[in-house]
C-alpha cells in the first residue's frame, strides 16, 4: 500500500509532469474562453486536466476524481465517498493569462474529509511543494528536496498574502481583524505554500473558494505545521458533495 509520504511524492511528479506540458503555453496567445460562473479558461486548463486526469488513473486506478474543469462543464457528483482527489490543473487562470507568474497546478487527496496528502507547482518558477512526513519542496523533479516549515508569528511584521482584486478599505479591516502588518497581493494556491515555507503568516480568505482550489495547498501547509480554519476556529472540512464543493471564508495561518 502507498504511504502517504510516497503519495506527496508521486503527487509531485505529476504536477510536475503537467507544469512542463503547460508552461510553454504561458505568455502565447491563447483563447480565453468563460465558463458558466464567467470565470476565464484556456487550452493550459484543459491539457493539464487530461494528462492528471490519465495519470492518477495509472497510479491510482478507482480512486474517484473531481476536476475543476470536469466540473465546471459536467457538473459534480451529488455524492462522494471517503476518499478522493480534488484536481485544479491551473490555479490562478487569471494571473496566467495576463502574463503573472503565480499560477499553480494542483492535486490533493482527501480521506474522511480531510486532506491527507498534496502537490503544488508554481510552472513559471519552477518550484513544487508536496507532503511527505512533513512539508517539503523542490525545485525540478530531479532536484533535492528540502523540509519546508512555518514561522513564528513574527510581532510587528507579520506579513498576509490577500488577493489582487481586494478593495484597499477590506485589507485594512482584515489588517485589524487578524493583526498583521505587511501585505502582499498575490494569485492562487502558491499563498498557502508561501505559507507553509515561512515566507508569510497568514491568508484570509474572506470570499467563494472551491475545494479544489485549495486542498493541495491545505496539505503542504498542514504538514509544515500551519492551519486552514473558518473564521470561528473550526477546521475546513472536504467532501461538501451537497454544497457543491464550495467552501467557507476561511483563514490559513503558519504559526497558530
Amino acid at each position: 500500500m502507498t504511504s502517504s509520504a510516497d503519495t506527496g511524492r508521486i503527487l509531485a511528479d505529476i504536477v510536475e509532469e503537467a507544469a512542463a506540458l503547460i508552461l510553454p503555453l504561458w505568455r502565447t496567445v491563447l483563447t480565453v474562453d468563460s465558463k458558466a460562473d464567467m470565470s476565464p479558461v484556456t487550452e493550459a486548463d484543459r491539457q493539464g486536466e487530461v494528462l492528471i486526469l490519465k495519470r492518477l488513473a495509472e497510479r491510482f486506478p478507482g480512486v474517484p476524481v473531481i476536476s475543476e474543469e470536469d466540473a465546471s462543464e459536467f457538473g459534480t457528483p451529488d455524492a462522494i465517498g471517503p476518499r478522493f482527489f480534488l484536481v485544479d490543473p491551473v490555479d490562478g487562470t487569471k494571473a496566467f493569462v495576463r502574463g503573472d507568474p503565480h499560477f499553480t497546478v494542483n492535486i490533493g487527496l482527501i480521506e474522511n474529509n480531510r486532506p491527507v496528502a498534496g502537490a503544488v507547482n508554481a510552472p513559471a518558477l519552477g518550484q513544487t511543494w508536496f507532503t511527505t512526513s512533513a512539508g517539503a519542496m523542490r525545485r525540478g523533479p530531479t532536484a533535492p528536496e528540502a523540509p519546508v516549515r512555518v514561522r513564528r508569528w513574527p510581532m510587528g511584521e507579520a506579513m498576509a498574502l490577500i488577493s489582487h482584486t481586494m478593495r484597499v478599505e477590506t485589507a485594512d479591516a482584515l489588517a485589524k481583524q487578524y493583526e498583521f502588518h505587511q501585505r502582499q497581493p498575490m494569485d492562487s494556491s502558491i499563498k498557502l505554500c508561501i505559507i507553509a515555507q515561512g515566507d508569510a503568516d497568514i491568508y484570509p480568505r474572506h470570499g467563494p473558494t472551491m475545494e479544489w482550489d485549495i486542498a493541495a495547498g491545505h496539505a503542504v501547509l498542514e504538514a509544515a505545521g500551519g492551519t486552514v480554519r473558518s473564521p470561528d476556529g473550526q477546521t475546513v472540512a472536504y467532501g461538501k458533495a451537497n454544497e457543491g464543493f464550495r467552501n467557507g471564508w476561511f483563514v490559513a495561518r503558519g504559526d497558530g
